[in-house]
């Protein structure tokens, strides 16, 4: 992701989409006049050559990639949008990461902070379901099931506005403009984690980040190998996942973590007992998941 100004959005589409399919690459990408966020997919050679050209765009050579494994199952289909915004925060325009945001924190200062426990507090700026499979030791989860939610919930959780603050996403587009928030609330000592999780769990495996980060796309959680800990719960029995799956009642459709003793008889599993005896229900396709 970067956040530059693009000034036609919808021309970048049709150059962006032109160089993907060159490359023969899937995914899903936003384009704003405040920036670009992409994830795609492809072979190691057709994604690097992509990048040799793409980054020749002097808005994007400084852009921070980041890289991960998949299977090439990740995305169905490749998917270019143009909206108001690439984070959908809502937030007043006095809000933009292209003039104001909290300073960046590396993988290796975070590390720090915990090795000498030093007195800091995570705010984790996901959604509630991505954290309930992975996320920092002593982090503070608001609460969100949108970006947008922020303004509400950072008052219910009475952090002083002095505090050390360090607030961590998946790769560090949310946490943009999430920390320029609250810089712009007033909160002196805000960071955000330079790269996100991924970047720091690239480098320590092994860290104080515990068990697998949630991924939108079709992989849903990954990790960067070692040892560690499964921290996520099934939402039926409570037993360790790290397993995702929607609703089998698509009335309801909740996200969430399931084990393979809580799914039905016929694959599917649901939420909850309600769920599953709700005559209203209509059993639909699982996602497709990654068991551990």
């Amino acid at each position: 992701y970067k956040y530059v100004t693009i000034e036609n959005p919808e021309a970048l589409k049709g150059i962006y989409r032109t160089l993907c399919e060159k490359y023969h690459l899937l995914g899903r990408v936003i384009i704003a006049c405040e920036g670009i966020n992409s994830t795609l997919e492809g072979t190691i050679q057709d994604t690097e050559d992509f990048l040799k050209e793409f980054l020749q765009d002097v808005r994007f050579s400084d852009m921070q990639v980041k890289r991960s494994f998949s299977e090439g199952k990740s995305f169905p289909r490749l998917m270019i949008k143009v909206r108001s915004e690439i984070v959908g925060t809502r937030f007043s325009k006095e809000i933009d990461p292209r003039i104001q945001t909290a300073p960046h924190m590396s993988p290796d200062e975070l590390h720090a902070l915990y090795e000498k426990n030093e007195d800091f507090v995570v705010v984790d700026m996901r959604n509630s379901y991505e954290y309930e499979s992975g996320h920092f030791a002593n982090s503070i989860d608001p609460g969100m099931d949108a970006s947008r939610q922020l303004p509400e919930v950072i008052k219910k959780l009475n952090i002083h506005q002095d505090k050390k603050i360090v607030t961590v996403c998946t790769g560090g587009v949310r946490c943009e403009k999430m920390s320029a928030y609250l810089v712009h609330q007033g909160y002196t000592n805000v960071h955000q984690l330079d790269g996100g999780m991924h970047s720091y769990m690239e480098k320590y495996p092994e860290g104080h980040f515990k068990g697998t980060l949630f991924t939108f796309d079709d992989r849903l959680v990954m990790d960067f190998g070692g040892k560690r800990d499964i921290i996520g719960m099934c939402k039926r029995c409570k037993g360790e996942t790290e397993q995702y799956q929607n609703c089998a009642n698509a009335v309801c459709n909740m996200l969430f973590l399931i084990c393979d003793d809580c799914m039905s008889a016929e694959g599917p599993g649901f939420c909850s007992a309600k769920c599953e005896a709700s005559p209203l229900r209509v059993v639909q396709r699982v996602r497709g998941t990654l068991a551990k």
